[in-house]
């Protein structure tokens, strides 16, 4: 057998104590319905962190919680010199609190700290009208799930997979990606991205009134689009000391011969309308 030096064995050490440091496990919260089985609502806010929510056939909602405090410490220890010199940063593991209340199958997941890097990774029952929101160093991932889909990012993207019912996503700097199995035939729907492109796919009998905007981009669709070819509408402001003219650049459209509203809008991203395979 191989004696290991001094020099290799320090370095195992050191990274299996990287290692652990950023891989906690997660700490896990059970929240179990009033009333189970029927509709409910789940809002979980971040400002700091990723949200990820799985559809499944169970009866409560099971929120896993992750901290990320530990890698981010010393991902910015160089960012950390002490400003006398001899000095050594000593690194404390700051703790978290993350609040889950319920009440007549209402949920409302949050945390205390603003500053905490939070990751959440929710089991959730079906039938849920859902809002997820975060703002900082997250991606937003809902995935087998049936419900009202509302979901809110700032610097990150959004994505949604195999879910059916409806869904508005909106996020600034990122991009959006949505897979529907089925839709809620009457349902509205919106995607909207300031830096980022919006890429959605829909079942190939979707019937939809499109109201599509791309400043810097362009618009793609797989769909057999009846665009409206009238002229653009135009309007006219005048009033003492202001006088503006506004032509409106939306295209509209319809799929299947028309149904309810959806909104695509991308300021600096392409859009792509898909249609499902069969």
């Amino acid at each position: 057998m191989k004696k290991m030096n001094l020099t290799t064995v320090l370095f195992l050490v050191l990274t299996a104590s990287a290692c652990f440091a950023q891989k906690e496990n997660p700490e896990t919260l059970t929240v179990p319905l009033s009333q189970p089985g029927k509709s409910y609502t789940l809002k979980a806010d971040l400002v700091t962190g990723s949200i990820n929510v799985t559809g499944y056939d169970g009866k409560d909602v099971i929120v896993n919680v992750t901290s990320r405090k530990d890698s981010v410490d010393e991902d910015n220890d160089m960012d950390h010199q002490p400003k006398e010199k001899g000095m050594r940063r000593i690194t404390t593991r700051n703790g978290y609190e993350v609040t889950a209340k319920e009440a007549d199958n209402n949920i409302t997941i949050n945390t205390g700290n603003p500053n905490s890097y939070i990751d959440l990774n929710i089991k959730a029952p079906q039938n849920v009208k859902l809002k997820l929101t975060t703002v900082n160093e997250g991606v937003i991932t809902v995935s087998g799930l049936k419900g009202e889909i509302e979901v809110q990012n700032v610097n990150n993207d959004i994505n949604l997979k195999n879910i059916s019912g409806s869904a508005v996503a909106n996020t600034v700097n990122g991009e959006i990606t949505a897979v529907f199995s089925s839709i809620e035939p009457q349902a509205s729907m919106g995607f909207s991205t300031l830096n980022g492109d919006i890429n959605v796919t829909f079942p190939s009998d979707t019937r939809a009134d499109l109201k599509l905007k791309s400043d810097m981009g362009d618009v793609y669709s797989d769909f057999d689009i009846d665009v409206d070819k009238r002229p653009a509408k135009t309007e006219q402001t005048s009033e003492p000391g202001l006088y503006k003219i506004k032509k409106d650049d939306w295209v509209y459209g319809k799929i299947n011969g028309g149904g309810p509203e959806m909104i695509f809008k991308s300021m600096h991203g392409d859009i792509y309308i898909k249609k499902a395979a069969k």
